[in-house]
């Protein structure tokens, strides 16, 4: 009823709605003390300022009716100075206790000498009167603040209040606790709410009225005069009647509980991806491929355009397999993304010499390039990366038959730091080339070469020589012999050791490279059919590090398989498929034997029977036992799991 006795009450909620449009308006306040002691309180920048410059206040005391339940004016009229305003803020600094404070504001006559100013009471009331932080939220909440019992601890910004509770039958309690329902919208306020708390948006929260909770002995007289008049307070509404009558049930809260929830499903729905942090969203679009950022979320909206164009995006360029991929859009990518530090253009085939050389002189920075199978790439795009990127320390251009030694000369005099090359199957390559790359490139650890025709024993000892922290090391169908292999030895480092189809490569130097290189961990010998069971036995015992080793068509028999089940504690992995002297009893022992052993390749070892395989499977389920039927079973059991079915369709 506060409101209605305001100076222009009747548009106070039209107003409240609105605050978040315009500045609030100062509004006179009523104290009135019908059986409780209630204020109201519309505190605002504006108030603020001013009371803190005049310590003015106005305060227009009510009797309570008792037979129409309605106060009325008691004094009025009377007015003072700001000079009395002043002496009466003083006086109430002198105040020492809450109950002198309590005594000092109930008084007729204090209250009569605060009636003309027509201010804001608390601007001069001292701090321990504020309740605890508890019962006040941010500005532009509605609370309720039961007096004469005052609270001390609060804060200097007071909050404005509003008077819910005009029915004497309602006993003042604890308030009960209220979920939030306000999200944080684009701009800093709140969204998702209606009314007064649409206006409460510069707070930052949504918050409901905070309502008592009626004693067991009060719940249905509370409830029935909530219910009766349900203009009078924050509690009126209609609920069933067991709710009503209900002595462990508060309406008011479940009342409040509904609406929140209900506020919170309207939130919800206005909700959108877009008020993520952008850190956030950059984040979830890196795991879009290129093509999906530029065709698809770029299109989205403007907002989703601009973060696709961030620069984290194209720091690394990831065009590989797309045809669209020409010289043109490497220049454009180069001309205005000059941040990029990797790019792959593998099976690019619009892509030529002058579009990757025009890159790289934009592109200074660029550390990792991969083209593998652009066969249309020759020694000016590799030599032009060279001269330019000098931090490059990735190179990938397998398989690029225009690729000779004068491309791998200009790494060796530029790229200092090069530390990983592949060179697969670039039959133009010769020793001359590996040997000047070696020379210029000591800091090389991942060296890998297929087929190379033109490289012989002299490459490997250079780079067993120049190239001291090499760690993979392949030359898989290179013409080397175990003159060259021998000289691996000198690199301590070494852990991924490809010696396949060596034609000249004997188990005396194989056993050499295991005893002197001790951290190797995977060892691929296979094609080699002068592999042994002697040299396999001596792996087994010298390798300590040793995990992978892969024996495909070599000349082994079963006492391979049982040395390495009982020699070798660390070896996981153990392909021997297509050794055709392979039987049930070297894969059964070396099964029960090794404790490590997690793979075991039979496939294509035709000496070992389905039906021991699957007794395998049944007594070592942490081994994968690899054939022909096992692997179609995988595969079957994996499809299955993705959702495919067989087509049991009768037609042909």
């Amino acid at each position: 009823m506060g409101h209605l006795l305001s100076k222009n009450g009747y548009r106070l909620k039209k107003k409240t709605r609105k605050l978040h449009h315009r500045k609030k308006k100062k509004r006179n306040c009523f104290l009135q003390g019908p059986c409780m002691l209630c204020f109201i309180v519309h505190s605002n920048s504006s108030g603020l300022e001013e009371d803190s410059d005049h310590l003015e206040a106005a305060v227009n005391g009510c009797r309570h009716n008792s037979i129409t339940g309605i106060s009325v004016p008691g004094v009025g009229g009377v007015s003072i100075g700001a000079a009395a305003a002043s002496k009466l803020a003083e006086r109430y600094a002198t105040l020492s206790s809450p109950e002198d404070c309590s005594k000092f504001l109930l008084s007729p006559r204090e209250l009569a000498i605060w009636e003309g100013q027509g201010k804001n009471l608390l601007s001069a009331v001292p701090a321990k009167l504020i309740p605890p932080p508890a019962l006040f939220r941010t500005a532009g909440v509605s609370v309720t603040v039961p007096l004469p019992v005052p609270v001390p601890g609060c804060t200097s910004e007071y909050t404005e209040m509003v008077c819910k509770r005009k029915c004497s039958e309602v006993q003042r309690c604890t308030p009960c606790k209220q979920p939030r329902c306000a999200f944080a919208a684009p701009d800093g306020g709140v969204g998702g709410g209606d009314g007064e708390a649409a206006s409460n948006s510069e707070s930052g929260h949504c918050h409901l009225p905070l309502c008592p909770l009626p004693s067991s002995s009060s719940a249905s007289s509370s409830a029935s005069s909530s219910s009766s008049s349900p203009a009078d307070g924050c509690c009126s509404l209609s609920l069933p009647a067991d709710l009503l009558h209900s002595s462990d049930s508060s309406p008011c809260c479940l009342h409040h509980y509904e609406d929140c929830q209900g506020r919170s499903s309207d939130a919800a729905d206005h909700l959108s991806i877009n008020h993520l942090p952008s850190s956030i969203l950059l984040k979830v679009l890196s795991h879009l491929t290129v093509k999906e950022r530029c065709l698809c979320a770029s299109l989205v909206c403007k907002y989703w355009r601009d973060l696709c164009l961030d620069f984290q995006f194209w720091k690394q360029i990831d065009l590989s397999g797309l045809q669209q991929v020409n010289d043109d859009l490497l220049v454009k990518i180069a001309s205005r993304r000059q941040n990029v530090t990797e790019i792959n253009i593998s099976d690019c085939r619009g892509v030529h010499d002058h579009g990757v050389s025009s890159l790289a002189s934009h592109c200074p920075g660029l550390q990792k390039y991969t083209a593998y199978r652009c066969k249309q790439l020759g020694d000016i795009s590799l030599s032009a990366l060279a001269t330019h990127c000098p931090l490059l320390v990735k190179v990938h251009v397998g398989n690029q038959d225009k690729l000779t030694d004068g491309a791998l000369k200009k790494l060796g005099e530029h790229c200092s730091e090069l530390k990983d090359i592949h060179l697969g199957q670039c039959y133009g390559v010769s020793d001359e080339g590996m040997m000047a790359l070696a020379r210029g490139c000591p800091k090389l650890q991942r060296l890998y070469l297929q087929e190379n025709k033109m490289v012989t024993d002299q490459s490997v000892r250079a780079v067993a020589e120049h190239c001291p922290e090499l760690q993979f090391v392949g030359f898989m169908g290179c013409p080397v012999t175990s003159q060259g292999v021998i000289h691996l030895t000198a690199l301590r480092n070494l852990s991924v050791l490809d010696l396949r189809h060596i034609s000249e490569l004997n188990n005396e130097t194989v056993m050499e490279v295991v005893r002197k290189c001790r951290n190797l961990s995977s060892l691929n010998l296979c094609l080699n059919w002068s592999i042994n069971d002697r040299c396999v036995e001596i792996i087994a015992k010298e390798g300590r590090s040793l995990k992978e080793l892969y024996l495909v068509s070599c000349k082994i028999t079963d006492h391979a398989l049982i040395a390495i089940g009982q020699y070798s504690s660390t070896i996981e992995t153990v392909d021997a498929g297509w050794c055709k002297d392979i039987t049930d009893q070297g894969a059964t022992q070396i099964a029960q034997s090794s404790k490590s052993l997690r793979y075991l390749g039979l496939m294509r070892c035709d000496k070992v029977n389905e039906e021991t395989v699957e007794r395998l499977v049944v007594q070592y389920p942490h081994i994968v036992f690899s054939t022909v039927m096992q692997d179609c079973k995988r595969t079957l059991e994996r499809a299955y799991q993705m959702g495919w079915s067989p087509n049991t369709s009768n037609a042909s």
